[in-house]
C-alpha cells in the first residue's frame, strides 16, 4: 500500500521542464514584463510585491528572473537584514514604509513583514503580545496600501519537506551556494511543523479579499518562475506603448576635434588579463 502511494505521488508531481522550453518562455515573459514597466511608469503606477516562503523555496531565484530585464531605476529589491537597536523600537512597519514605492516605481520585497509572523514567531523573537498585535495590525496595513492605490502582490512559494531537504544538501555541497544556508535555515530544518503552523495561522488572518495570497507550486524551480511572472503580467492590466525599433544614422566621427591630439600609448594602462586563450 505505500509503495502504491509513493508511485502515485510521484505521478502527480509536475515533471521537470526542458532548458529550450524554458529559455524560449522565459525570452518571451522578459518582453512582456518590458513593456509592462513602461506602462507603470507613464501611468504613474505603485507596485508592489512581496515575496515570502519557505527556506529553499525557490524566492530569489524568481525574483532574480523577474527583475534581469527591466529598467533598475524604476524597479528595486528590498532584503532588510536584521533591525537595528533603533529600528527596533519603532513602529514594526516603519522601516517597510520607507522603501514603498513612489508613482511609476515596482518595489519587491524578499521577505517583508511578515518575518513576524515566521521566523520571529518560530524562533521566539518577538513576544506573544507582539505577535498578536502583528495579526490585529497587518490586514488593516494592507488596506491602507490599497486605498492609497498601490498595487499589491503578495506571493508565497510553497515547497515540499522532500526538495527543501535536496535543496539544502545540495547548497551544503556547492561551494557556490554554500553562503545560502545561514544558522537560520539550518535550525529551520528541524522546525518544519511550527513553520508549517505559523504559515497557517498567518494566512488565515493575512490572507484578505483585498490583499490575498498567491501560492505559488515550486517543487520544480522553472516552472514556479515562468508561472509567478505569468502571474504578475495577469495582475496588471496593461498596454504595449514600448518604443518601436527605429534605424540609426550613420555615425559621424568629429574627425576635426581629434585634430593634433595624440592618445596615451595602450601600454600605459592595466589591462586585465585575458584568460581565455586557453579556453
Amino acid at each position: 500500500m505505500g509503495k502504491k502511494k509513493e508511485n502515485h505521488e510521484q505521478e502527480n508531481m509536475p515533471k521537470k521542464l526542458k532548458n529550450a522550453i524554458y529559455e524560449k518562455k522565459l525570452a518571451e515573459l522578459h518582453v512582456e514584463l518590458v513593456k509592462l514597466q513602461y506602462w507603470i511608469k507613464q501611468k504613474g503606477l505603485r507596485v508592489l510585491m512581496v515575496f515570502e516562503g519557505r527556506d529553499a523555496a525557490g524566492k530569489g531565484g524568481t525574483i532574480k528572473r523577474l527583475v534581469e530585464p527591466l529598467n533598475p531605476r524604476g524597479c528595486d529589491v528590498v532584503a532588510l537584514g536584521v533591525p537595528s537597536d533603533r529600528e527596533k523600537t519603532q513602529w514594526y512597519f516603519q522601516r517597510y514604509v520607507t522603501h514603498l514605492p513612489a508613482a511609476g516605481e515596482i518595489v519587491i520585497f524578499d521577505r517583508s513583514w511578515y518575518n513576524r509572523a515566521g521566523v520571529e514567531r518560530v524562533m521566539g523573537f518577538c513576544s506573544d503580545q507582539e505577535y498578536r498585535e502583528f495579526l490585529r495590525s497587518c490586514p488593516e496595513f494592507e488596506r491602507m496600501l490599497v486605498r492609497s492605490g498601490i498595487i499589491l502582490l503578495k506571493y508565497w512559494f510553497s515547497v515540499s519537506d522532500e526538495e527543501q531537504e535536496r535543496r539544502f544538501q545540495s547548497r551544503a555541497t556547492d561551494p557556490t551556494k554554500r553562503w545560502k544556508l545561514s544558522p537560520m535555515d539550518l535550525e529551520s530544518r528541524d522546525l518544519w511543523a511550527e513553520y508549517t503552523k505559523a504559515k497557517d495561522e498567518m494566512f488565515f488572518y493575512t490572507d484578505i479579499p483585498e490583499a490575498r495570497w498567491n501560492v505559488v507550486e515550486s517543487d520544480v524551480k522553472k516552472r514556479a518562475r515562468l508561472n509567478c511572472i505569468q502571474h504578475v503580467l495577469d495582475a496588471i492590466p496593461y498596454q504595449d506603448i514600448m518604443p518601436k525599433p527605429f534605424k540609426l544614422k550613420a555615425r559621424v566621427m568629429d574627425v576635426a576635434a581629434m585634430k593634433g591630439y595624440a592618445r596615451p600609448p595602450k601600454e600605459s594602462q592595466k589591462i586585465v588579463p585575458d584568460v581565455t586563450t586557453k579556453y
